[in-house]
C-alpha cells in the first residue's frame, strides 16, 4: 500500500503480529514493515528493554550492526538483527525482550521468524 503526500509516494507502514508456544512460553512477535526496512519486536510481555539496528554494507559482506538502547551486555538483539539484515538485505530493528536463559530457546525463535518470514514475506 502506497500513500501520496505533497505528490511523493510514500510506502505506508503495515503491523503483522503473530504467537507461538515456545518451550512452554507464549513469545509474541510484532513486525512493522518499513520503507526499506522493518521494526521486529520479539517478548512475552509488553516491554522494550533493548533496540539494534542492522544494515547491509558495500564494504562487507557481514552487515552493520548496533545496539541503540538496552544493555550491551545482552548480544542477543544484536544477532539477530545482523542475521535478518543478511538475510533480507533490508534495514532491519529488533527488539528482542525475552530473558536469555537458554541458548536452545533463542534458536527456536529465530527459526519461527524464519517460517514467518518464508510464509508471509510480504509482511517484512
Amino acid at each position: 500500500m502506497t500513500e501520496t503526500q505533497n505528490g511523493a509516494v510514500f510506502d505506508a507502514i503495515s503491523v503483522h503480529n503473530f504467537s507461538e508456544k515456545i518451550l512452554e512460553q507464549t513469545v509474541h512477535f510484532h513486525v512493522m514493515k518499513l520503507s526499506g526496512g522493518f521494526f521486529l519486536w520479539v517478548g512475552s510481555t509488553p516491554v522494550l528493554s533493548n533496540l539494534a539496528v542492522s544494515m547491509s554494507c558495500k564494504y562487507d559482506s557481514m552487515p552493520l550492526s548496533t545496539l541503540v538502547m538496552g544493555d550491551p551486555s545482552n548480544t542477543a538483539p544484536n544477532s539477530l538483527a545482523q542475521r535478518l539484515a543478511k538475510k533480507t538485505k533490508k534495514q532491519v530493528f529488533v527488539s528482542y525482550s525475552l530473558p536469555m536463559t537458554d541458548s536452545n530457546h533463542c534458536l527456536l525463535v529465530e527459526n519461527r521468524i524464519k517460517k514467518e518470514l518464508e510464509l508471509h514475506p510480504e509482511h517484512f
